[in-house]
C-alpha cells in the first residue's frame, strides 16, 4: 500500500511519480488534487481509502493475477453453450479476424478523408452489402450497439413525424428497454404492447387501441428477444401507417438470408445488432447497430452518424469515398446537433462487410436454414422429454425459442446449475424477465452445433427433470 514515506509509482498510470504531480500541480496554481473536485458535494465524496488488493508494481506480478483471475471463469470454448437472448455464439472466420487486426482499421480513429480513403471504402462496402441484405437503400456506420440503434431509430421517428408517442412490443428485452427508456426519455412518450399469450406475437387489438394521432411509431422485433417470427409484421405496418405512424423493425440480419427482409412489409426504419456478423462473443464487446432506410430526404437528414457514399473525383474515371451530408451530425454543428455521436464502432462495421462478403446471398441463405433447421430439431428433441414444453409459443421461431419447465416441478436455475456440472450452458432463465411465461428459459442453437450436440443437450435434461 502506498504511504506518504513510501509511494508506490504505477508503471501503468501516466505521471504517478510523486514529484511529476507536484510540478502538474504547480502549473495549474493548485495545492492539491482536491481542488480538482470542489464542485462535488461533501456527502458524495469518499474521504476512506479504497479497499483494494496491494499493487503488483512488476508486469509479470500482473498478468499472473489477472490470469488467475480470468481462470475462474467457464467460457464458452470449454462448455458446450446454448445461450442467447442478444449475444449468440456463431462461428467466425478466420479471415474476419485478419482483417479486422491490420493497423490501418485497428488503430484507425474518426479518420479524415486526405488520408483515410481505405478505412472510408471499407465501411462503403460494408453498408452497401447491409443495404443490399436489407432492401434498404441507406445503412448508417455502425452505432455502439444495437441497443443504441433501436433508440435512436425511434427518435429518428420522433423527428419525422413531430409526434412523441411510441408503442413497443413487450416482448422486447429488459435490458434493451432500459436503454431505449434512458435514450429516449427525453424525446419521446413510450407505451408497451402486450403480447398473445400462444403466438408471443403483437397483441393486435391492444396496438389498436393504442394507436392514436400522437404516435410517431410502432416498434417490434423480427425474429423476437423470445424466438418467434412474428408472422403479422405487415399487418402491424399497415396499422401503423394508418394512423400516421412510422413501422420500426429490429431484425437480427444474419436471420435475413431466409426470413423476408422488414423493409418488404412495410417497415419505414430497420435496426438491429451485427454481432452475429463475424465478431465474437466478448463480455462487453463484439457489438455494434446498424440504422437502415430509404433513400428519401427527410429520412436520411436524420440520421445522426455518419454516413458514407461514393463520388467522382476530378479526375475522369475516378471515385472517391467520404461523408455524405455531414453538416447534419454533432461533429459538424456539435451541441446543435440531433443527437450526440461520439466514437462509432466503425472496426466491427468492416469485420461485418467482410463476413457478408465471404457468404455472398447463397451462403447467407444457406447458414440461414441450416440454423433454422438445426434450432427445429432442438425444440422437437426436447420436447419428447417429459414435463418439457418445446416450443413455448405456437408461432414459427428461427434461432431461439422458449422451453417451459413448469410440468417438471423444477425451477430453470436448478436445471441450469445441473448443465452446469455437466459442462452445459443452458437457456437463459426468463423466470424474472417474463414471470408470466412460469419457468421458462430462452435456448439458442445455431450454425456451431451439431446433432451429437443438441442429442447430448437432451439426454442431459432428460436426465436432470426425471430423477
Amino acid at each position: 500500500m502506498s504511504t506518504d514515506e513510501h509511494p508506490i509509482v504505477y508503471p501503468y498510470i501516466p505521471n504517478s511519480v510523486p514529484a511529476v504531480k507536484q510540478q502538474m500541480l504547480a502549473d495549474v496554481g493548485a495545492a492539491s488534487a482536491d481542488e480538482f473536485y470542489a464542485d462535488v458535494p461533501e456527502p458524495l465524496r469518499l474521504r476512506d481509502t479504497l479497499q483494494l488488493p496491494e499493487p503488483y508494481p512488476s508486469e509479470y506480478a500482473l498478468r499472473r493475477h489477472v490470469e488467475g483471475l480470468l481462470a475462474r471463469n467457464r467460457t464458452a470454448d470449454e462448455c458446450l453453450s446454448f445461450l442467447g437472448g442478444g449475444c449468440s455464439q456463431h462461428y467466425v472466420p478466420a479471415v474476419c479476424d485478419e482483417i479486422n487486426r491490420r493497423g490501418e482499421f485497428l488503430t484507425a480513429y474518426a479518420g479524415e478523408p486526405y488520408d483515410d480513403h481505405g478505412r472510408f471504402q471499407a465501411l462503403f462496402e460494408y453498408t452497401s452489402m447491409m443495404g443490399e441484405l436489407l432492401n434498404m437503400d441507406v445503412v448508417n456506420v455502425p452505432t455502439y450497439d444495437g441497443f443504441q440503434a433501436a433508440a435512436t431509430a425511434l427518435r429518428m421517428a420522433v423527428r419525422i413525424t413531430g409526434r412523441r408517442q411510441v408503442l413497443i412490443a413487450r416482448t422486447v428485452g429488459p435490458d434493451k428497454r432500459s436503454k431505449i427508456r434512458d435514450y429516449c426519455q427525453r424525446a419521446a412518450e413510450i407505451r408497451w404492447v402486450d403480447f398473445d399469450a400462444e403466438t408471443g406475437g403483437m397483441d393486435l387489438a391492444a396496438l389498436e387501441t393504442a394507436l392514436s394521432d400522437q404516435t410517431a411509431a410502432v416498434y417490434f422485433e423480427n425474429p423476437a428477444y423470445l424466438g418467434f417470427v412474428e408472422t403479422h409484421g405487415d399487418e402491424i405496418a399497415q396499422m401503423a401507417h394508418a394512423h400516421g405512424a412510422l413501422c420500426v423493425v429490429g431484425a437480427d440480419p444474419i436471420s435475413l438470408g431466409v426470413l423476408t427482409p422488414p423493409a418488404d412489409y412495410g417497415a419505414d426504419i430497420v435496426c438491429g445488432d451485427i454481432q452475429s456478423l463475424g465478431m465474437h462473443m466478448q463480455y462487453g464487446g463484439g457489438h455494434a447497430g446498424y440504422i437502415a432506410t430509404h433513400d428519401e430526404v427527410e429520412y436520411v437528414m436524420e440520421y445522426p452518424s455518419r454516413l458514407f457514399g461514393i463520388a467522382p473525383t476530378r479526375v475522369p474515371g475516378e471515385y472517391g469515398f467520404g461523408d455524405v451530408a455531414y453538416e447534419r451530425t454533432s461533429f459538424a454543428v456539435r451541441e446543435e446537433g440531433k443527437e450526440w455521436v461520439g466514437t462509432a464502432a466503425a472496426l466491427w462495421g468492416i469485420t461485418a462487410g467482410v463476413y457478408l462478403a465471404l457468404m455472398g446471398p447463397q451462403g447467407m441463405a444457406e447458414l440461414g436454414e441450416g440454423v433454422m433447421a438445426r434450432a427445429r430439431y432442438a425444440a422437437l428433441r426436447l420436447n419428447e422429454i417429459r414435463g418439457v414444453r418445446a416450443p413455448a409459443f405456437r408461432a414459427p421461431h428461427f434461432r431461439e425459442f422458449v422451453v417451459n419447465f413448469d410440468a417438471t416441478g423444477r425451477p430453470v436455475a436448478e436445471i441450469n446449475r445441473d448443465l452446469l456440472a455437466q459442462d452445459i450452458f443452458g437457456g437463459h432463465d426468463l423466470s424474472r424477465e417474463f414471470p408470466e411465461l412460469g419457468q421458462s428459459a430462452l435456448y439458442c442453437v445455431t450454425e456451431i452445433h451439431t446433432q451429437a450436440d443438441i442429442d447430448r443437450l437432451a439426454e442431459a435434461l432428460k436426465e436432470i427433470v426425471e430423477k
